[in-house]
Formats: structure tokens, C-alpha cells, sequence
């Protein structure tokens, strides 16, 4: 909608979650009792213009079943070199397209098909960080929560310390719909207790103060260890909820087996990485003063804590090849310093993703 307005348009949507009939795209032909265009050409006839912004919702939810598949009917909308001729079943007759500005939406891309990626530019938006939360939060968000309420500005104050723990440790998202549902909590409470106590003395919320209005917090965030350890290194991790710490832990364990042991619920690749590793650390292991014998009478226990959470990706390679030579070696960790990359047989760290979130 923004968009629209800035480029002096009219803006349209359509939402694709749950379609899975091809002719909600292309519409039935005139033959059929109750035909109907297709939802393209009603979308621009409520425009009302030629050359509208077309917002296609939730791409990434679009179904198929023996009706047709409505994904492959989207080839040609959102193709510029066939769409200034789509054929519309309903219509009959070619209609241009090609001065539509077309954007769709996605929470994930995998599900899209590739011929129909091939088609789009792909803009990746990231999460907003703890400190753009408490912007829009403080500017958006408590206003809005405070006039359904009917709180006025004076009465109700949220510290930017106390909207951080609010973030932090009772809601777990890349965007702000849980944050804006605990402030509409807080307003609630605030605004019964103005009734029961029949006084509107101004309420101002402390961070010791948000389980009173929330209940205990739902989440706790890791913090990095107070002191070096032998064994334990601190990876770091991208989520849907944006950036992660996380503890990977390394014990030795006397036996004559030479197994490795990985708990924590890791995906198939993080396995690979911790064996990778440990395959690097035996090749280096007399420049990096470890004796085979060690290797030789005794089992590797890797853990990564918060073991109900599965936990997937190579990122923590490094993390985990750390930990084995602090384990070995004897030597501590820095506890202030969190690592990431996936590591290779020959002891390179390779490109890494998700900075941001990181």
C-alpha cells in the first residue's frame, strides 16, 4: 500500500492461501452456470485502473489438486515476455498485464516452485532487531494499544528497559504481533484497574514489575558463560526468531569403543559437521599437542544444550571443532567471544550467512 502511494497508484491484493483451483486465476468460461473472471481481472477491475499495484498474498500457500494447478496458471501473469497477452477464460479476449506491478509474499520460499521463481526477484526481509522493536513498539504500537483501551498518553509509561524484557523474555518472534498482544494485556490490566480503584493516577510499568501484569516470562535467553571453561564453546545460531546463542558442550568420557556421541536433537547436517570436526582434530592432533592416545581410550560426548529444540545447519562446525581441541588440549574458552561457520576437513572456516540475525 505504501508502495501504491508513493508511486501515485491504485492498490489491489488478492490472497492465494488455500487456492487450489486454476480457474480462480484464469476464470471459467461463460458456459458454466455462475462463471466468474478470474481473481487477476476482478482485482483490476476493483482498481479501477490499468496499472495497478498487485499484491499477491502467501504465494507460498498456493495448493493443487485434480482442478488444475493454479501455480502453473500464475507462470503467465507474472511472466513480462506472455502477460501482456493473458488469456482470461471469462473474457475471451487478450488483456495486458504487462503495466502491472506485481509483488508477492512468502513466509517461506521452498514451497514455490522453481519455474515460478524463476519468474520473481527474490527481496529477503529480515527480522527486526531488539532495538527496532522497542522504536516501533514506543511509537506505534503502545499509542495504538492505549487508544483502544482508552488510556491516555500520561497515564500509562513503558520504559525502553522494560520493553526490551518484554522482548526478550516473553515473546519469541522475527515480527511484533506477540508484542503488540502482551501490550494489549498490560493496557487491559491497566485499564480494569483504573476502574476498580475508581483513581487514574498515571501508571508507569518497571521491567520487576511485568510479571504482576504478564505472568512468569516464557522464555530465557542464554547468556554467554561468566568464566572460560574447558569444553564448552558459544556458537551462534539464525532462526525464524531472529539470532540465537547457543552452548556447545564436550566431555571425554575413559572407554575403549572410540565412539561420538551427539545429543540435543541435531539435524543431519550439524551431525556431519561435529564428525568433520572431530576428523580434522585427529589429522592436526600432533600440531596441536593432543597425543593419539587420547583418542584411542576414550568416548566423545558433544551436547548442545536446550535439547527439546531440533537444531539444524554446518554454521557450527567451528564451534564444535573449538570445543574438541579445548576438551583435548586442556586449554579454557574465551567465554565474550560466540563463533560460526562450517568448517572443512582441511581447517577452513567457509562464507557464513544470517550476519544480521547474528
Amino acid at each position: 500500500r505504501s508502495i501504491a502511494r508513493a508511486m501515485g497508484r491504485s492498490f489491489t491484493r488478492i490472497s492465494l492461501g488455500g487456492v487450489h483451483d486454476e480457474a480462480e486465476i484464469r476464470g471459467h468460461r461463460r458456459t458454466y452456470i455462475g462463471a466468474l473472471p478470474g481473481r487477476i481481472i476482478q482485482g483490476i477491475k476493483k482498481a479501477g485502473s490499468n496499472n495497478p499495484v498487485f499484491m499477491l498474498d502467501e504465494i507460498d500457500k498456493l495448493g493443487s489438486d485434480f482442478r488444475g494447478d493454479p501455480g502453473a496458471a500464475l507462470l503467465e501473469v507474472l511472466d513480462p515476455e506472455q502477460n501482456f497477452s493473458f488469456a482470461d477464460n471469462y473474457l475471451d479476449v487478450p488483456f495486458d498485464l504487462s503495466k502491472v506491478l506485481f509483488i508477492t509474499t512468502a513466509n517461506l520460499m521452498s514451497p514455490v516452485p522453481p519455474a515460478l521463481r524463476d519468474r520473481m526477484e527474490e527481496i529477503s526481509i529480515p527480522g527486526y532487531t531488539p532495538d527496532e522493536k522497542v522504536s516501533i513498539a514506543q511509537e506505534h504500537l503502545l499509542p495504538r494499544q492505549r487508544t483502544e483501551h482508552g488510556i491516555g498518553e500520561s497515564q500509562l509509561k513503558i520504559s525502553d528497559r522494560t520493553m526490551l524484557r518484554l522482548i526478550g523474555e516473553f515473546t519469541h518472534e522475527a515480527g511484533l504481533r506477540n508484542l503488540e498482544r502482551n501490550l494489549g494485556t498490560v493496557c487491559r490490566k491497566v485499564a480494569r484497574k483504573f476502574v476498580e480503584s475508581g483513581s487514574k493516577r498515571a501508571v508507569s510499568v518497571s521491567a520487576r514489575r511485568l510479571e504482576h501484569y504478564l505472568g512468569p516470562a516464557q522464555f530465557f535467553p542464554e547468556v554467554a558463560g561468566r568464566k572460560p571453561e574447558v569444553g564448552v564453546a558459544t556458537g551462534l545460531a539464525a532462526t525464524a526468531a531472529g539470532g540465537e546463542i547457543l552452548f556447545i558442550e564436550a566431555t571425554r568420557i575413559p572407554s575403549g569403543k572410540k565412539q561420538l556421541i551427539l545429543t540435543g536433537r541435531l539435524g543431519e547436517v550439524m551431525r556431519e559437521s561435529a564428525q568433520t570436526a572431530l576428523s580434522y582434530l585427529r589429522a592436526r592432533s600432533e600440531s596441536l599437542g593432543i597425543s593419539k592416545q587420547d583418542f584411542e581410550e576414550s568416548d566423545i560426548h558433544l551436547h548442545v544444550p536446550a535439547g527439546a529444540t531440533p537444531k539444524e545447519g554446518p554454521s557450527a562446525g567451528i564451534a564444535l571443532a573449538v570445543a574438541l581441541v579445548s576438551l583435548f588440549s586442556g586449554r579454557r574458552i574465551r567465554s565474550d567471544v560466540a563463533m560460526t561457520g562450517e568448517i572443512t576437513l582441511r581447517g577452513r572456516v567457509l562464507p557464513v550467512g544470517g550476519i544480521r540475525d547474528k
